[in-house]
């Protein structure tokens, strides 16, 4: 009973803290990226420089200082991931080939919203409140799968609410700063071998806990044309607190059985710092060019408490990663903006440590957009995106539930509506 628990909490931590693969349009591999449309039809180049609506909340709080009125952003995203699954070897603990589907749509359909306000008190300082999904995943590979003894359901949310506030310093200097409110909370499933008859027994954990962090960020233009922007969101300590639920497990001579524990574990998600450029060519075309840092080598390791139990410290071995990203946009009259961009994501995740919740790897996004202006106070933004990965390794063995080995070939589409209204 303790390697179950044990073994599917650390799953937990990894999607927790991961939060990973489910919304695929993401950075790093594990953070998801759509806060903003607007910023989505450039895969995301500029965000900590352009200022184009209220999103600035989320990508540099000092932009909502370039803001000239009130306005309220929402938009919503949705997802659609497909991934191609070509397992080498899928054994049982007790070393018998493991039959069932590679079915590589594990990932349903996911639509992620956002909603963004700022309100301008004087010349110098506005203020500014966001609610946004900085972190998810939902994977259901199915009963049958033959990867089920390592990767069965997974489900993460993680929410965040940030108030927020700017300080435009003089005509060139602007800062910002938002304390932010972290909500997390999951649920993991694996299946356990058959080892009398009656079938897979499963496990199941859920966990949940709030946290706090902070996202900071300054902009200089030095000319009318050009913005610099730097932006850093802290990391943010998580303590889950949740329960183990068995189904029909084998425990060696004494059978099977079925009972309930209470777990917990911390977790950390990373720091970033985003480093980004927007530069007007001239009246028709802005370049925009971006690069974020993601502290994902912190996460080297977890530590499981299990209550009357040995902890667990496990090696992760994620590595830092980075992420780079140019855009394009180009006004092709008072009513309509076009934009595009093309970014790359370097995966934190390494062969030998990559699990099958998370078979993420190094990936590359385009994307295209536009904004139709209508009338001065009213924008609609639309997005698409298309994302594919390199190829995948996951290669597992341990002892109390086999080996699994496979490639994955992952894409997504994004399709991203929002709109911006002024007052």
């Amino acid at each position: 009973m303790k390697n179950n628990i044990n073994k599917l909490t650390l799953g937990v931590a990894l999607a927790a803290a991961a939060t990973a693969y489910a919304g695929s349009v993401q950075a790093g591999a594990f953070q998801l990226n759509e806060q903003s449309v607007s910023s989505q039809g450039t895969s995301f180049a500029g965000r900590a420089s352009n200022a184009n609506d209220a999103s600035t909340v989320f990508g540099n709080p000092a932009g909502m200082s370039f803001l000239d009125r009130a306005q309220i952003t929402g938009g919503v995203t949705y997802l659609d991931v497909n991934t191609d699954i070509d397992v080498t070897t899928a054994t049982d603990a007790a070393g018998r080939p493991v039959s069932g589907g590679n079915d590589g749509d594990m990932v349903p359909g996911t639509a992620i919203p956002s909603f963004y306000y700022v309100q301008p008190v004087n010349d110098r300082v506005t203020l500014g409140f966001g609610v946004y999904a900085p972190f998810g995943v939902i994977t259901d590979y199915g009963s049958d799968f033959k990867g089920r003894y390592f990767a069965n359901y997974s489900e993460v949310e993680v929410v965040t609410a940030q108030p927020t506030v700017s300080y435009r310093i003089n005509d060139k200097w602007a800062v910002g700063a938002g304390v932010t409110y972290n909500s997390v909370k999951g649920e993991l499933t694996s299946n356990t071998a058959d080892f009398t008859g009656t079938g897979d027994g499963k496990v199941k954990i859920k966990g949940d806990d709030t946290a706090w962090g902070y996202n900071v960020g300054v902009i200089f233009q030095p000319v009318e044309s050009t913005r610099l922007g730097l932006s850093y969101r802290s990391k943010v300590d998580y303590s889950l607190d949740g329960d183990a639920k068995y189904n029909n497990v084998f425990n060696g001579s004494t059978g099977n059985f079925s009972t309930k524990q209470d777990a917990s574990l911390d977790v950390t998600l990373p720091e970033s710092i985003d480093l980004s450029m927007t530069h007007q060519l001239d009246d028709r075309w802005t370049l925009m060019a971006g690069v974020t840092w993601v502290h994902w080598s912190r996460f080297d390791e977890i530590a499981v408490e299990v209550d009357n139990m040995n902890d667990i410290v496990e090696e992760q071995g994620y590595k830092d990663s980075w992420q780079y990203a140019v855009g394009l946009s180009y006004q092709l009259n008072p009513q309509w903006l076009l934009r595009t961009g093309l970014a790359f994501d370097d995966s934190p995740t390494v062969d030998e440590h990559r699990s099958a919740r998370i078979p993420s790897g190094d990936r590359t996004i385009f994307s295209v957009g536009a904004g139709w202006t209508p009338m001065p106070e009213l924008t609609i933004d639309m997005a698409y995106t298309y994302l594919w990965e390199d190829t995948a390794t996951v290669n597992l063995s341990e002892p109390n539930r086999g080996t699994y080995e496979a490639e994955y070939e992952n894409e997504a589409h994004g399709f991203g509506l929002g709109a911006t209204y002024r007052f």
